[in-house]
């Protein structure tokens, strides 16, 4: 089987969930014997040198990028208010990338063209007209609903007003787009249900974002030791959105009970308002080279999470590697773990102070928790068992709709 895969950035490093979740499956699809190309845009907001891709990143035989400059751009911006196109979308919206996927497809063919997010969706016509693979939308969350959410959460009426006004137009772009792939694969049930309530009518199904866990060895969580880290790109809205308010809101009360309890912070563009902060045994390390070894340092994970959709990998990370997850009901929307079981569920300050409390007063409960978690996703989130149930998938559609498929591997 010829999987073509498109995506908005390059997938690697694996420093945020949308690059986990692409390379991960692609990977896992590669060794279940299909033959995974990968077309990208490599963006000035997460530019990767492709020169220093390590030797293990070769689970596609062939890769293709085009450049692209998606920053915001203020007059651009500005513009934008007088059309009725999402700024969300044009700034993906690419000349060179549509020349790139025209040549793909004339120069082979392709058994499933599989687009990475909403974002992909302006090419649709393209393949359509220069390919007959069957297209499938790899749904990573609704995109709408998260930013239906940042703006409510928002509380400057300007910036509210200029929220809603975009996420209208996103909205409006997500419900006319829904019906024209073949297949939607959305990562969570709840999402799958949401875009068929939303008007959705083809086939679909869910299949949620796994890791390969053997990539998790964690080291035994230190109980008479115990620290807090957070980790996230904070140059999307929600997971700045989040830290603020748990520093706002939770930090204070942690550091007057728990004097001697550090909180690290770690994340890609971390902005000059979280870098420069000055508060005891609050520590800001920015960008760091491996996430895993970052969480896997710290036996509590926080994630204040109140806006988003879909499922929040780097929770996926914190349970594979034993980790105490302290996160909100929004955050753990998408992953079946219960609270006090795998998880520890906290919505308000009083909450996350209470399970902050448990940490430290019942650590021989920690113990059970932690062995919870990586058994919950092991037997969960596997990827080469979500990734085996997706080739079956894609395998019936062939037969289905493309018998002249048949018998491919």
């Amino acid at each position: 089987m010829k999987i073509l895969q498109l995506c908005k950035k390059f997938p690697y490093p694996l420093k945020d969930g949308e690059s986990i979740a692409v390379t991960y499956l692609s990977r896992a699809l590669h060794e279940l014997g299909c033959q995974m190309t990968l077309l990208c845009m490599n963006t000035t907001k997460h530019y990767t040198d492709i020169a220093e891709l390590p030797s293990d990143f070769n689970h596609y035989e062939n890769i293709h990028v085009t450049e692209l400059d998606n920053a915001v751009k203020p007059i651009e911006a500005f513009k934008n208010l007088f059309s009725k196109d999402s700024y969300h979308v044009s700034r993906f919206i690419c000349n060179e990338f549509k020349e790139e996927l025209i040549k793909l497809l004339k120069s082979q063919k392709f058994d499933i063209v599989q687009l990475e997010t909403l974002y992909l969706a302006p090419y649709v016509e393209v393949i359509r007209e220069h390919s007959d693979a069957l297209i499938t939308m790899r749904a990573h969350n609704v995109e709408h609903e998260i930013w239906e959410r940042i703006t409510k959460n928002t509380k400057l009426l300007p910036r509210k007003w200029y929220i809603s006004y975009l996420t209208k137009k996103l909205k409006r772009f997500e419900l006319d787009r829904l019906n024209d792939y073949d297949y939607l694969v959305a990562v969570t049930d709840k999402d799958l249900k949401k875009f068929k309530k939303l008007g959705y009518k083809n086939g679909a199904v869910a299949s949620p974002i796994g890791i390969d866990v053997t990539d998790y060895n964690n080291k035994d969580l230190q109980y008479d030791n115990l620290s807090m880290c957070f980790i996230g790109s904070l140059d999307w809205m929600p997971n700045l959105e989040g830290l603020d308010w748990f520093l706002d809101h939770v930090w204070g009360q942690v550091k007057t009970k728990f004097p001697d309890l550090e909180f690290h912070v770690a994340g890609r563009n971390t902005p000059s308002k979280i870098k420069n902060l000055e508060s005891e045994n609050l520590k800001i390390h920015g960008e760091v080279s491996s996430a895993i070894q970052f969480i896997d340092a710290h036996p509590i994970m926080l994630v204040p999470l109140f806006s988003g959709s879909g499922m929040r990998v780097k929770i996926l990370e914190g349970l594979a590697l034993g980790r105490i997850i302290i996160t909100t009901s929004l955050g753990l929307e998408g992953i079946d773990a219960q609270h006090m079981k795998e998880v520890m569920i906290a919505d308000t300050p009083e909450e996350f102070m209470r399970c902050i409390d448990f940490c430290h007063h019942y650590p021989n409960k920690l113990k059970e928790i932690s062995e919870r978690a990586k058994t919950f996703v092991k037997r969960h989130y596997d990827n080469q068992t979500n990734a085996y149930d997706l080739k079956n998938l894609y395998m019936r559609l062939l037969k289905k709709y493309k018998p002249e498929s048949i018998g491919i591997q």
